[in-house]
């Protein structure tokens, strides 16, 4: 059977959604997580790193379970994120080197 879904995410600046959607683009199902930002000093505005990655992984196993569907059932993934929010992962280790700074920032 061909592959038939389409997966949108959505790492956003307070939280992380996924959705389904058929061929033609209508959505099916959508999952959203909320995530915790930090601000360690006035007028900085950070965000764990693991956390936006383990949010998207959890939105992700939930929607293809509550669907019933399988890895060949995704024709395609899209993913639209914060742009300006930087975050630097180490090559080794494979974690982010410090938590992600937020576009909102004012450093």
């Amino acid at each position: 059977m061909a592959a038939k879904y389409l997966l949108a995410i959505d790492a956003g600046t307070t939280s992380n959604r996924v959705a389904l959607l058929d061929k033609e683009g209508s959505i099916l199902r959508m999952v959203q997580q909320e995530l915790h930002q930090s601000f360690p000093h006035d007028g900085w505005v950070e965000e764990d790193g693991m956390e936006i990655w383990q949010i998207v992984l959890e939105l992700i196993r939930e929607i293809m379970r509550t669907a019933d569907l399988q890895d060949s059932d995704i024709a395609a993934i899209g993913m639209a994120n914060q742009r300006e929010t930087t975050l630097v992962w180490s090559r080794e280790s494979g974690k982010p080197v410090y938590p992600a700074i937020v576009w909102q920032c004012r450093r």
